[in-house]
């Protein structure tokens, strides 16, 4: 975190302009240098990097914005940041669910016709960003078959959230379809698994208790990076679909040159991704028992 904050804070200063050049109109000289003055960016480089250091160390107070006034960082985010979170939870919900079962499809009956339409829609899936995605479904839902609005937000239960959720699973759904066909296609042809077909075993049951679970670590890993990229890649879609949460408003931070909300962004995102990966890795000793700690 030391390490991710450092890095954030040079580069953003060593980026040609100042928080106040876009302001609109040109302020007076007095007026930034009383700015300056206010919020400390007077001060050596160095000095404004321990100081804002120290301020999140003692008390974790990450400053106020500089485009809001009066509002603090650790606000914008409790405001914002839950909104990205439930869209981003709900999207990886519906990628989980149709990755699971485009990837299963295929895995069962490999190189049939099902299973090259899956792989196709895949690398579909792949290769589209997911703000090119959103922008095609607006104009399909909202501006030629008017079935859906064409932005706003009004919670992971309305109709608004149908285009954002499309648009963000997406690209998980054909990653976790592609790990998860190639994992139980791996499985399947394990020895015990022809073992359980040989003493009568319902294939059902076969692919249920055997296949899946075993097929389900490298997917977790998947799974676990994406809903990361999820929640802290939305904020082309947010952008574009005027959704309040917190990427939008750290790509207006970053355009503002907003130092604070950017360090506050960068080292929750980097919190969450670090949060992640350890929650992958428990999960590995509930998948396998034979992972235990210390061996």
């Amino acid at each position: 975190m030391l390490a991710i904050f450092t890095i954030t804070f040079f580069l953003m200063h060593a980026t040609p302009g100042s928080p106040w050049d876009d302001a609109g109109r040109p302020l007076p000289a007095n007026v930034i240098e009383n700015l300056n003055a206010k919020y400390g960016l007077d001060k050596p480089v160095w000095q404004q990097y321990l100081i804002f250091l120290w301020g999140i160390i003692s008390r974790g107070d990450l400053g106020d914005s500089y485009t809001r006034a009066g509002q603090s960082v650790s606000g914008l985010l409790l405001e914002h940041f839950p909104v990205s979170l439930q869209l981003g939870l709900v999207a990886m919900v519906f990628a989980i669910i149709g990755g699971l079962t485009l990837g299963l499809v295929g895995a069962l009956k490999p190189n049939s016709l099902l299973d090259n339409v899956t792989t196709f829609l895949s690398v579909i899936g792949i290769s589209t960003p997911s703000y090119v995605v959103a922008t095609l479904l607006v104009i399909l839902f909202s501006l030629w078959l008017d079935w859906l609005p064409t932005g706003g937000w009004d919670g992971i239960f309305s109709e608004r959230a149908i285009i954002p959720v499309i648009a963000l699973g997406l690209s998980p759904i054909a990653t976790i379809a592609r790990y998860t066909r190639s994992a139980v296609i791996e499985v399947i042809s394990q020895d015990y698994i022809r073992t359980a077909h040989a003493k009568g075993v319902a294939a059902y049951n076969v692919h249920l208790h055997h296949v899946l679970p075993n097929a389900l670590i490298s997917v977790v890993t998947v799974a676990g990076v994406s809903l990361v990229n999820v929640v802290t890649g939305s904020f082309f879609v947010e952008s574009i679909l005027n959704i309040p949460g917190i990427g939008r408003y750290f790509v207006t931070s970053v355009t503002g040159r907003d130092y604070p909300v950017i360090i506050g962004t960068t080292l929750l995102y980097a919190t969450l991704v670090m949060i992640m990966n350890l929650m992958v890795d428990l999960a590995y000793t509930v998948l396998d028992p034979r992972i235990k700690f210390g061996q």
